[in-house]
């Protein structure tokens, strides 16, 4: 199940964004190569190495929420949208791929 089909976030959806869309979209996606970088330097200590990248897949799924708004009031094309939604996919496979295989990064297992 995707977050997208959660009851709670269809009914929150807002109807109009007229501002700030951009700088979420700018933090939100900031923020998941530092949270990455966090959890690498981090990677001796395991639960903080997986804290660290859950907040990384946290915060791309936060700037689909954002680009699904920025679609929704028309302020990006749907062959944007589909870009930066495919992209930030993609970053989601890799971030999921490092948290499951954690002693390829470098992490010593418990």
């Amino acid at each position: 199940m995707r977050f997208q089909d959660l009851l709670a976030y269809k009914k929150s959806f807002p109807k109009e964004e007229t501002y700030s869309l951009t700088d979420q979209i700018r933090r939100s996606s900031r923020s998941v190569p530092a949270t990455i970088a966090e959890a690498y330097r981090k990677r001796i200590y395991p639960k903080h190495f997986y804290s660290k990248l859950t907040d990384s897949d946290g915060e791309n799924s936060e700037t689909q929420v954002w680009l699904e708004f920025s679609v929704s009031c028309k302020y990006i094309s749907e062959a944007i949208y589909q870009e930066f939604i495919s992209e930030s996919l993609e970053i989601g496979k890799l971030v999921n791929y490092m948290i499951l295989n954690p002693e390829k990064f470098g992490v010593k297992k418990e």
